[in-house]
């Protein structure tokens, strides 16, 4: 006979319509919560036969003022810029970051969760791997009352979110690539099986739909989020016997590495191909010639985040929803999309 699995925090949250972590505190007798939803809470917790971990029990009583913030690299100023948003807020609090790199793989990413729920981190801030399809790691911290914030890279999955809208974004890039006359436009994607790479490739799509532009599936390569990797599609792209007008690149780094192909070429950018990336890395600007972009307020983005954080921690009123925050992106038109004026 199959057994059924064990009530969780996240089974009594979803009853009463409520956070992980004000379940935790009702069920440590927290003062922040109301006496009503304490034994309410309790007691259905007991109904339930819920069987309470110390450790998480101890949490709040015993806060360690770390946060684990579990990103796929550090290396590009996107992701140090959000970080430091997150700084910006919690630091002044007493709370201190730690940073565990991924390196896109999906068991570091396990390995580092159960290190942070071993080390009792009052909360973690996650940019998922591009290599990860199961999130039940992921159902251990909420399980546990802890906090748990994606940004960035986000997945269908029930905890707080803050990122921006990659649909529309994408849409933007494509929209002012044909504004410039491009007809012919490919798109460099990010990593296989990440949302973001799917939500700017369908904004791709629908907007060259939206102008009536035939879909050329041979315009459409894989180029993940790394210079090295996007030189080889974009070699295939300028082998075709009809070569792309504009390049919608996944990020500013594939962006740039695909220009440099193209001027090895002997192609001129954007007399020849526009090209248009995705972040606003600060050295973009001084590229040559300089490169259109999707700003992302990253500071900001950072910022939100540790602010969801501190509201689902003190939250007293015993329902602090799920937040889905989106932030405005920005085009950032530049040199290497200009084929005309505006």
């Amino acid at each position: 006979m199959r057994q059924e699995k064990p009530p969780t925090i996240k089974d009594i949250a979803k009853k009463f319509k409520c956070s992980p972590s004000t379940v935790s505190r009702a069920l440590n007798n927290h003062t922040s919560i109301n006496l009503h939803t304490r034994q309410n809470i309790q007691e259905y917790a007991e109904k339930i036969g819920y069987q309470r971990n110390k450790t998480a029990l101890n949490l709040l009583g015993n806060k360690t003022y770390t946060i684990g913030v579990v990103v796929p690299n550090i290396t590009s100023y996107f992701n140090a810029a959000i970080i430091d948003g997150m700084q910006k807020v919690l630091e002044p609090l007493g709370y201190a970051l730690t940073i565990f790199i991924t390196k896109d793989m999906y068991a570091s990413e396990v390995k580092f969760i159960e290190k942070l729920l071993m080390n009792n981190a009052d909360g973690i801030f996650v940019s998922i791997a591009s290599e990860t399809r199961d999130f039940a790691h992921f159902n251990k911290v909420l399980n546990r009352g802890i906090p748990l914030v994606f940004f960035d890279r986000e997945c269908d999955f029930p905890t707080h979110r803050v990122g921006i809208d990659h649909y529309l974004s994408a849409k933007m890039a494509v929209q002012h690539l044909i504004e410039m006359g491009c007809r012919r436009i490919a798109h460099l994607k990010g990593p296989e099986g990440l949302a973001v790479t799917k939500s700017r490739l369908n904004g791709y799509l629908d907007i060259l739909k939206a102008h009536g532009l035939p879909i050329d599936e041979s315009l459409i390569e894989t180029a993940g989020f790394k210079g090295m990797k996007a030189v080889f599609p974009t070699r295939k792209l300028l082998a075709l016997d009809e070569i792309p007008d504009g390049i919608f690149a996944a990020n500013d780094e594939t962006a740039v590495a695909a220009m440099h192909t193209i001027q090895q070429h002997g192609l001129k950018i954007p007399q020849d191909i526009a090209v248009i990336g995705f972040d606003n890395e600060p050295s973009t600007a001084f590229n040559n010639p300089s490169l259109s972009t999707i700003f992302q307020p990253r500071a900001e983005l950072g910022e939100e985040v540790a602010h969801v954080f501190l509201q689902d921690l003190n939250d007293k009123t015993g329902a602090y929803p799920m937040q889905h925050i989106v932030l405005p992106t920005q085009l950032i038109i530049r040199n290497s999309t200009l084929k005309t004026k505006i």
